[in-house]
């Protein structure tokens, strides 16, 4: 038995974790749920804590230039103090809380090339820990969607999807990062703008859409990036016109900063809010910064509009399986040495 818990201390014949997620996408503010699977070891060990953490992968900029990295943005004790015997079978079920900023990961079941991962770390006394990484796929909630789709409605199309490290000012963000979701402009604003960056944060009430347009420089002035950001509920999605609504952001947001240069009351030099009394976006240092952004983890979708709404087809790059396997291969190497028991 002594030669026994020796060789579980060095990480042999330890117990084994596998957590099982509920094969249906959770949405953000939602429940994700599952269960943690134990498989005894050699010995009998005793099980300290069974924890999940959140994970992404996170775009965050430097001195040294923009690099990825792993965020753990929630973490959760969903049991523990047991004794765990030789060889012995025994599931964990979990139910869990999302928080509602979390990040979409698919839009109608294609993935947008954004990493999630739940990471099961398994506590054992007088033995190695152990873990488990898995793929976390979260869709958006309804009023997402119908922001989404009247996007795409309105002929705007996918470009990419990142998270970045930072805050946005004049916003209750909690998480320490924010989604961007980066469309090619429509059509009809082509001509004024090169592309629009949409970020959702979501609360239990509602959300705050802030919106982001790189704008086309003229004649006689140069391009410059326009804010705007819109609070709406979640009760809103069955008794609102989302064309005309996102339409009319969009619009207002393109002309009145196209109104502002023309008076010469905007420019790089004077990032302050915009035309809504909204605060720019703020990396992590405080500074401004806009329309320099890296494209996600080389995943070519794009949202298309349809008479039937908003559809969303793949181009290039990974499908969903792909970037199942993707979640895996990024935080495995981004342990330090750790033990990962798929």
């Amino acid at each position: 038995m002594v030669f026994k818990r020796l060789l579980g201390s060095m990480g042999v014949g330890g117990p084994a974790v596998d957590t099982v997620l509920d094969p249906v996408a959770a949405v953000p503010g939602g429940s994700l749920s599952g269960e943690v699977r134990l498989t005894g070891g050699r010995a009998d060990f005793d099980i300290e804590r069974v924890t999940l953490e959140l994970v992404a992968r996170v775009e965050a900029e430097t001195e040294h230039g923009e690099h990825d990295g792993v965020v753990v943005f929630e973490r959760f004790t969903v049991g523990g103090g047991f004794r765990l015997h030789e060889g012995e079978r025994r599931s964990v079920p979990f139910a869990i809380t999302l928080p509602w900023e979390t990040p979409v990961t698919e839009l109608y079941g294609q993935p947008l090339g954004i990493v999630l991962g739940v990471r099961t770390e398994l506590g054992v006394a007088g033995a190695k820990d152990k873990s488990d990484l898995d793929a976390l796929a979260v869709r958006p909630l309804p009023v997402q969607e119908a922001v989404l789709e009247a996007l795409g409605r309105l002929g705007f199309t996918f470009k990419s999807a990142d998270l970045e490290y930072g805050h946005i000012g004049g916003t209750g963000q909690q998480l320490p990062f924010y989604q961007e979701l980066e469309l090619a402009p429509a059509p009809q604003y082509a001509h004024q703008v090169n592309e629009i960056e949409v970020t959702f944060l979501a609360d239990p009430a509602g959300m705050d859409v802030v919106l982001e347009a790189d704008k086309r420089g003229g004649l006689f002035s140069g391009g410059h990036d326009a804010l705007a950001r819109h609070t709406v509920r979640h009760d809103q999605v069955a008794h609102t016109n989302w064309n005309a609504e996102v339409d009319a952001w969009i619009r207002a947001m393109v002309e009145s900063h196209a109104a502002r240069a023309a008076h010469g009351s905007y420019g790089h030099g004077s990032y302050g809010q915009d035309a809504y009394g909204h605060a720019p976006h703020k990396d992590e240092h405080g500074h401004g910064y806009g329309g320099h952004h890296r494209s996600g983890p080389g995943v070519g979708t794009a949202i298309a509009a349809g008479a039937a709404g908003l559809a969303v087809g793949v181009v290039g790059g990974m499908v969903a399986a792909e970037v199942v396997d993707e979640v895996g291969d990024y935080f495995e190497g981004e342990e330090d040495g750790g033990d990962e028991d798929s």
